[in-house]
């Protein structure tokens, strides 16, 4: 087990589901996506989810990331149950808590490589000159603190992803989340992007969740939680029946 994991064992889990079920309700059918998953992740890690399509990612996300709300079971955030909070205080924990870090990027064409970086921070309400200083840093923290007035089209796709991360965290989140980051990348550029994520997560501590479907990425995760048909699962496709304070049994090696 490497190093940052035992560390984290040792505290509490950023982020903690406890038999979450997801049922989508349409006019004649009602559909299960989430079929009682329970995993924590802890402060330090890198752990991937993979699964195949259909698997129950997608959803598996949109709840980590409080875009969307389980049928059932608890979500702690921080120790925070995340379901006792109105729409409103559920965006501030997006804004405060989670960095979202995206397949195609979703940076603002017409913005620059500095504004991109500031948007966060500017539905924090954080002042001007404060929030100027910190997109230069984190500029500088990824590398391209020279392209600060450039726009994305002047960029390459690493850049992109690298000012991605930048923009991820500025308000200095519990944890990023990462949907497919290299999946709109060439080989070359995707094994650039996933080694400085390895870089941020070994050098700053911060924890990181990475959907994907690659199984060349596999052995970059700290853990892999893998995903199918709504269920915890191990290598061979077995549902894992666990607790969540059992953190070898929900890496499904």
């Amino acid at each position: 087990m490497k190093q940052a994991t035992k560390q984290a064992m040792k505290e509490a889990p950023v982020v903690r589901l406890d038999d979450i079920r997801k049922t989508y309700h349409l006019p004649a059918i009602e559909v299960p996506v989430l079929k009682g998953v329970n995993l924590s992740v802890w402060p330090g890690e890198f752990v991937g989810i993979m699964g195949t399509s259909g698997s129950g990612k997608s959803t598996l996300l949109n709840i980590l990331g409080l875009l969307d709300l389980p049928s059932s079971g608890t979500y702690l955030l921080d120790g925070q149950e995340v379901q006792t909070f109105s729409d409103a205080e559920l965006a501030v924990i997006r804004n405060r808590k989670i960095g979202f870090i995206f397949q195609s990027f979703n940076l603002f064409p017409h913005l620059t490589v500095e504004q991109n970086i500031e948007v966060p921070m500017v539905y924090a309400d954080m002042p001007r000159r404060a929030r100027r200083e910190r997109a230069r840093v984190l500029g500088e923290r990824v590398r391209l603190g020279h392209r600060l007035k450039h726009r994305p089209n002047e960029l390459s796709g690493g850049e992109c992803q690298r000012i991605a991360v930048a923009r991820a965290l500025s308000n200095s989140p519990s944890f990023l989340l990462a949907d497919e980051p290299t999946g709109n990348l060439d080989e070359k550029t995707s094994g650039q992007v996933m080694e400085f994520f390895h870089e941020l997560n070994r050098e700053s501590k911060m924890t990181i969740v990475m959907v994907t479907h690659n199984p060349a990425l596999e052995h970059t995760f700290h853990r892999v939680i893998r995903l199918r048909d709504g269920q915890v699962v191990d290598r061979n496709g077995n549902p894992i029946q666990f607790n969540t304070d059992d953190r070898s049994a929900e890496t499904g090696r």
